[in-house]
């Protein structure tokens, strides 16, 4: 494509006319391209949500045409740096080098072309920089392309969006450039109460339509059906044999053995599927896969010449940044590996030759999923899980969309492969719910910080930043979720009325303390119960030995189950001898009933009473123990003599409840019972429904309560987070009366993950006398982070340096007492283990021996060294910070800022006289 031509306007519109779209893209346009341009010429913001590969970019393109066409300027963004430095090289071929210019963390280029490159980072930094009458960085700004727009979903990075998108000025049209989302829409939405009037553009059409294979060790097989919403039928969900078992303590059966590498690229080889992006989810997973392809050629005799030719000239302008051997031999072969660990250099050379089809496999870890324009054939997912911080979890959605969209090259291939592999822990069931997953919504990662908070103050009053804190895309979604939230707290206020209205007349107090009494007479009931037993036990002896020597006529009260458990009086008409050694006894009760009995059926012997004339009655015949007979006319005077008596004195109470213990328990009882029945509660309705009601009621309390609490944390938790920073601000004097001081001010300029930890230490005096490399090395130190158990370093920290940072650890725990106090975590890094590698890097040691003496990959090396790096390049250009410090800062900065931790082409391109970080002067 060629530069745009010079504006168009015609006399008689209003605004310049529309573009000749067939004078800038040589070819038709899809509908959801046309779509966006038209939004954009309307003057709205567009929110383009796309699949990977469908032509996003072009939208973002379009705005640059436009905005040349109308003598303006247009921001690109990025979220990485390495996707920065692509876009400059497209659009320096595009645009033409005097129209474009680049702003990274550590240098500025030709930052007054028309077309601006820049991680969104450097863009965020910049709205909340300073911005004077003279030296506005937006002035003449029409559009700022957000490209990957979706990195909004990143945990660590994911609050830049959202803060560019808050304080982007509202007459700059925004181009959100973003993968298939589940809610687009609501960030279209989120955006137009932000921002301003945005238009969403919506397409699921692939240019070239993806195919969805399955590899095991038996073969390459379709994974989906020819509707793409299920299983091929073909497919075979593997289920472990009967009977097997399983080793360790898994809860799944083991899957097949995964095929070998070598067997998945040669399947995919003979079916002319390369080249392909093999993602393997490990650095070290990346390196043994292209070691376990062992002499495989994937390339023809012509193109190895051409890979010879290119790795020849790379060697010899960078001698320093060629891979070892094994990397070297498998490049000529057309195998590579792509991932963090290996320096950008050898990235790029990759890439560069991956994209002239030389190259025919890249094991990859997922970041090359980002963005980054490496068009393949087919891409290969080797494990549908991932290992995290958090542990093993299953690949996301929009993971997995992402991975799969780089398959299938624009204008090259008629469509594009998704292979997924058979691994340890997933099979085909799991690749088939993958591939037909949708794409997962957009989260926000949105999180004040103490840089956030010191800018605000330094432009607006406290009721403006909070609105402006307000503002983030989670307080919206929060703010949706509130609606519904709402509607649920109304449903449970309702039902909770009506149970009001049920019971709520009810004096629950009562009902409390009836409840309790109705416990308390149950337990006394029970303790009754027990000194029966007892008495019951210790009198059963004493009775049946002195009912051997009763007489008859003896009266006796009987309790016995053919009595129906009734203490029944009785007397004694004559002795049988029983089976034991005592004897049955024949009584006849006070309603004339015959009963032989044995002595423990007795439960009090009257011997005190007078024993009444039982020789004229006559005796029936009763055999066994516990028979029963009634008795007839003659019988039924003595019956009568036996009610008289027992009419005249108690003889129902058996003899054990006469025990003293017995007796107070039982008018305790009676006592209860008697309150009980008097108790209000105790002529109410039905009382377990009421208790149930109760019941019910209280937890809807709970419930209601407990849901208004995560409403308010919900809605409130930046403000809430925004107060903390700002209290401890106020404690370590940046602030005065909410106005930034000088302490303030200058940790404002700073870009960190902790800037008051920065700030601090920077302005503590205890680096101020460091020579160059000792405080690049304590800058490493204070800035970075490497969590790796394996780490080591042949460089032991430097003396000077290492007492430095000892002097700032009081500093460092002051902070996170202060932090830990408000509940705030933010890290405040301290990694002196890696100061030596700095130092010795500073010092000039070369990269090759750098490199032997340490445990971290080169890539890691590169990011540890660009870190401390970027916080050089700030010194400079913050307020309360020694001449001494800037000075050395600067010196630190040349001695570490060079190749291949600077790339080749930064070291030859001239560094502005603003500092990038935030766009002020020193």
């Amino acid at each position: 494509m060629t530069s745009t031509a010079p504006p168009t306007t015609d006399p008689g519109a209003e605004g310049p006319a529309p573009l000749d779209l067939a004078g800038i893209f040589p070819f038709p346009l899809d509908g959801f391209q046309l779509e966006a341009i038209d939004a954009l010429n309307q003057g709205h913001s567009v929110v383009v949500s796309a699949p990977t590969g469908s032509g996003k970019t072009l939208v973002g393109e379009y705005a640059i045409h436009r905005a040349l066409a109308h003598g303006q300027k247009v921001f690109y963004t990025t979220p990485l740096k390495a996707l920065s430095n692509q876009k400059l090289r497209d659009f320096r071929d595009q645009f033409g080098e005097q129209n474009v210019g680049l702003m990274t963390g550590d240098l500025s280029v030709n930052r007054e072309a028309s077309i601006v490159v820049m991680t969104t980072e450097i863009f965020r930094n910049m709205l909340y920089a300073e911005a004077d009458e003279h030296d506005d960085p937006l002035a003449d700004v029409e559009a700022v392309v957000l490209d990957e727009c979706h990195y909004m979903n990143d945990s660590q990075r994911g609050t830049v969006w959202e803060e560019s998108i808050i304080h982007c000025p509202p007459p700059v049209q925004l181009v959100a450039l973003s993968a298939t989302v589940a809610n687009a829409g609501q960030l279209t939405d989120w955006i137009e109460k932000v921002h301003g009037p945005t238009q969403l553009v919506i397409s699921d059409h692939r240019p070239v339509p993806l195919q969805f294979s399955f590899c095991s060790a038996k073969g390459l097989h379709p994974l989906l059906n020819e509707q793409g919403t299920g299983l091929h039928p073909n497919c075979k969900v593997w289920r472990a044999p009967k009977g097997q078992k399983r080793k360790g303590r898994s809860p799944k059966p083991p899957q097949p053995e995964p095929p070998p590498i070598s067997f998945v690229v040669a399947q995919m080889a003979e079916r002319e599927m390369l080249p392909a992006i093999y993602f393997i989810f490990s650095r070290r997973g990346c390196d043994k896969a292209v070691r376990d392809l062992g002499v495989q050629c994937l390339v023809s005799p012509e193109e190895q010449a051409r890979i010879r030719e290119r790795f020849t000239a790379y060697s010899q302008a960078n001698p320093e940044a060629v891979r070892d051997g094994l990397h070297a031999d498998a490049l000529l072969r057309g195998i590579a590996a792509h991932h963090a660990g290996v320096l950008p250099a050898w990235k790029e050379l990759i890439e560069e030759l991956f994209q002239q089809g030389l190259v025919k496999v890249v094991f990859a870890t997922e970041t090359l999923a980002a963005g980054i324009n490496m068009p393949a054939r087919s891409t290969v997912i080797s494990a549908l899980s991932k290992r995290t911080e958090r542990g093993h979890r299953p690949l996301m959605g929009s993971e997995f969309l992402q991975m799969a969209g780089r398959a299938g090259r624009r204008g090259l291939d008629s469509r594009g492969y998704v292979v997924t592999v058979q691994s340890r822990f997933e099979g085909v069931r799991e690749a088939g719910h993958l591939a037909t997953s949708p794409a997962d919504p957009l989260v926000s990662q949105f999180t004040p910080s103490y840089g956030m908070v010191l800018n605000l103050l330094q432009r607006h009053d406290l009721d403006k930043a909070r609105e402006l804190v307000e503002r983030s895309f989670g307080r919206y979604l929060a703010s949706l979720d509130l609606v519904e939230e709402e509607d649920i707290l109304s449903q449970l206020r309702l039902q909770l009325g009506q149970l009001e209205g049920v019971a709520g007349d009810v004096p629950w107090e009562d009902f409390e303390n009836y409840e309790k009494l109705r416990g308390r007479l149950r337990e006394e009931r029970r303790l009754l119960r027990i000194l029966q037993q007892q008495a019951e036990e210790t009198l059963a002896n004493e009775l049946t030995l002195a009912l051997q020597f009763a007489s008859t006529g003896t009266l006796v009260s009987l309790k016995s189950p053919q009595l129906r458990g009734r203490v029944t009086p009785a007397v004694i008409v004559e002795k049988v001898n029983g089976p034991g050694q005592f004897p049955l006894l024949l009584c006849l009760t006070d309603d004339n009933l015959w009963l032989l009995v044995p002595c423990q059926a007795v439960v009090s012997l009257h011997a005190e009473l007078s024993c009444l004339q039982v020789d004229s009655v006559t005796v029936p015949e009763l055999q066994r123990g516990g028979e029963l007979r009634h008795g007839d006319q003659q019988s039924g005077g003595l019956a009568l003599a036996v009610a008289h008596m027992a009419g005249r004195h108690d003889m129902t109470t058996p003899q054990y409840d006469l025990a003293g213990e017995v007796l107070t328990q039982a008018r305790l009882v009676q006592a209860l019972e008697q309150e009980q029945e008097q108790h209000p509660a105790h002529r109410w309705g039905d009382r377990k429904q009421l208790k149930k009601h109760r019941r019910r009621m209280e937890e809807l309390e709970e419930e209601i309560e407990e849901r208004q609490r995560l409403l308010h944390h919900r809605a409130n938790r930046h403000w809430e987070t925004f107060l903390s920073l700002l209290e401890i601000l106020q404690q370590f004097g940046c602030l005065e009366d909410l106005e930034p001081t000088e302490i303030g001010r200058t940790v404002a300029a700073l870009r960190g993950d902790n800037e008051l930890w920065l700030g601090l230490a920077l302005m503590s005096g205890h680096l101020d006398d460091l020579e160059p490399p000792d405080l690049a090395a304590v800058f490493e130190a204070i800035s970075t982070e490497v969590n790796r158990p394996d780490l080591w370093s042949g460089f032991p920290p430097p003396p000077a340096a290492e007492e430095a940072l000892h002097d700032l650890s009081g500093l460092r725990r002051e902070l996170l007492r202060a932090q830990e106090r408000r509940s705030v975590v933010v890290p405040a890094w301290w990694e002196p283990e890696l100061m030596g590698l700095v130092e010795a890097w500073a010092r000039g040691t070369d990269w090759t021996d750098l490199i032997a003496n340490t445990s971290l990959d080169e890539g890691d090396v590169v990011r540890i060294m660009r870190r401390t790096v970027d916080l050089l390049a700030q010194v400079p250009y913050c307020e309360a910070i020694s001449e001494q410090l800037r000075s050395k800062a600067r010196q630190a900065l040349r001695a570490i800022n060079r190749f291949p931790v600077a790339e080749a082409d930064d070291l030859l391109r001239q560094a502005g006289e603003l500092n990038p970080a935030t766009e002020r002067a020193a």
